[in-house]
């Protein structure tokens, strides 16, 4: 299957967990024999090979393309007024679209490569899925968080905003989310009103040599870490109080990441440090075979939290915040543990549970390890052929490439 995959961004340019998202996505696609190419933006047009996967990277279609450096207000507002329909956008995608002759367009997230790609590719009789990995079409923040808390739904600005982002979701034949959360925080809003709708999660690799984790000694403390940006929306002045509170407990906390802010910087006063280790940025892959426990004690509703496949795969539980999509990661007393968001004393009571009874470390090992199965690369992309296969069963409306010239 011949796939135009259009994205947001791409590594190297990395602004978070999308631009990784999206290159697992792609080279999940190339592995099982798809014939694929991404298209994004940078700052020059260029064709070439990054990590196996063929990309174009195309000049900016908006007034300019990395939205993460400071830009006057008047930018921003016209940045963000193209967002909802780019007519160059519509004209270089149509172009491109014309290029690969694609069966498939798919769009992982929408900033810069713009919603106009929908109706470019409508245009060319082209099917399309989008992969929904934010809140970007219903709010111009892309997280539905205002005032220190999550938007229950988009305010007024963002519904004004965002008219044109919802009008095109009309061209969207299937639309795919990580969680079942995402997906349905867009229909509630009237999005996508075409479209067939789909749950894939991410896709993690298994870890060579992970195995089940067995009991840890009572000899030692119980060994709890927290992976990510220092951050309010991340929960951990929750995690914070949870610490002050199993003072003089087995067990220890273990800090890895960053953060630019002043909160950041502040944060180590935060913790009590008999119990805290702050361990500055690291790598999942190192950090999380040293710990015992993962929290994820999110305040912001995640639309999927990609950190608790990467604990699974390392046989590591997780004891996370029903917030968002990631109640629907971890199965309590199988793979971890639930709590609400924001309550110290439910998740320090979790954590003492588990520091009282090591052997349910083991066995919350076991069954973190059995559900990373779930995520096997090859699953995942044998879940997006299926929904590829769907769009491509039935005839896509709208015209040819040309007038009486059908795609090879």
């Amino acid at each position: 299957m011949r796939i135009l995959m259009a994205c947001a961004a791409f590594p190297p340019f990395i602004d978070g967990g999308g631009p990784i998202s999206a290159l697992i996505v792609a080279k999940l696609l190339r592995a099982a024999g798809h014939d694929l190419t991404v298209i994004n933006v940078a700052g020059e047009d260029r064709h070439e090979i990054y990590d196996g996967v063929p990309v174009h990277r195309l000049r900016s279609l908006n007034i300019d393309w990395n939205y993460r450096l400071p830009r006057p207000a008047w930018k921003k507002a016209l940045w963000h007024a193209l967002e909802n329909f780019n007519p160059r956008a519509f004209v270089v995608m149509r172009r491109e679209i014309a290029r690969l002759r694609p069966d498939i367009v798919l769009t992982d997230s929408i900033e810069n490569i713009n919603v106009a790609t929908w109706a470019a590719a409508k245009s060319c009789g082209v099917p399309v899925a989008h992969i929904l990995r934010s809140t970007f079409l219903l709010c111009w923040k892309g997280s539905m968080w205002r005032g220190g808390d999550n938007c229950a739904r988009a305010c007024a600005s963002c519904r004004a905003t965002s008219y044109g982002k919802k009008l095109s979701s009309r061209f969207v034949d299937a639309v795919i989310g990580e969680t079942r959360f995402i997906v349905g925080r867009h229909l509630e809003h009237g999005y996508f009103p075409n479209a067939t709708t789909h749950v894939v999660p991410g896709a993690i690799a298994p870890v060579p040599g992970a195995a089940p984790r067995p009991a840890p000694s009572p000899e030692r403390p119980l060994r709890v870490g927290f992976i990510g940006v220092h951050d309010p929306v991340k929960g951990l002045d929750t995690l914070a109080a949870a610490a002050h509170r199993l003072v003089g407990e087995p067990v220890e906390f273990l800090i890895a990441g960053t953060g630019q802010s002043d909160y950041a910087k502040a944060l180590p006063e935060r913790f009590p440090s008999r119990n805290t280790r702050f361990l500055g940025w690291a790598k999942p892959d190192e950090f999380l075979p040293g710990i015992d426990i993962l929290a994820v004690p999110s305040l912001f509703r995640e639309p999927f939290g990609r950190v608790v496949i990467e604990a699974f795969a390392h046989g590591v539980p997780v004891i996370g915040a029903r917030s968002g999509g990631i109640p629907e990661t971890i199965q309590p007393g199988v793979s971890g543990a639930l709590f609400e968001p924001g309550d110290d004393a439910a998740l320090a009571g979790e954590i003492a549970a588990l520091a009282r009874d090591r052997a349910l470390v083991a066995r919350l090992s076991a069954g973190a390890l059995e559900a990373a199965a779930r995520y096997a690369p090859e699953r995942i992309a044998a879940a997006y052929a299926a929904v590829f296969n769907s769009l491509l069963r039935e005839p896509a409306e709208g015209a040819l490439l040309q007038a009486g010239e059908a795609r090879p």
